[in-house]
């Protein structure tokens, strides 16, 4: 019988998905990231229950996630130099780096869901975020 609180090993539903960012400006600060499948939790999961957020120190950008669910994913990240748990912007534009999966072009606002969504089946996948800084 387990033990009450004990915390069980996630089944392994799906293939594991490595995220490595990339092009970090330097070393200060963290990596927050989020995955989400439900795309009203995107590009901002704060409100989304079913977001996984992580935070990595920025020296080491790099992790793997396990017992992911197959389907359709989404990842944004954001390089938070100052720690302050939040993107930073002056005018609307972000003062500090942000990525996506898939690495789409950016124009105008977060690119859409679509634009950034992959599918993780049984097999490992890595998805490399490309970190951009607009000022």
């Amino acid at each position: 019988m387990p033990l009450l609180g004990a915390a069980a090993p996630l089944p392994n539903e799906g293939g594991a998905l490595e995220i490595d960012v990339t092009g970090l400006r330097s070393t200060k600060g963290v990596v927050r990231i989020c995955v989400v499948k439900d795309p009203s939790d995107f590009p901002d999961c704060r409100e989304g229950k079913g977001a996984l957020k992580r935070t990595l120190p920025a020296a080491n950008p790099r992790i793997r996630l396990e017992g992911l669910a197959m389907g359709d994913y989404a990842i944004a990240v954001i390089h938070d130099a100052n720690g302050n748990a939040r993107l930073d912007t002056m005018l609307g534009i972000p003062r500090e780096g942000f990525g996506f999966s898939r690495n789409p072009a950016i124009r105008f606002g977060p690119p859409r869901y679509k634009d950034v969504r992959f599918t993780l089946g049984a097999d490992a996948q890595t998805q490399q975020v490309r970190i951009r800084y607009l000022l």
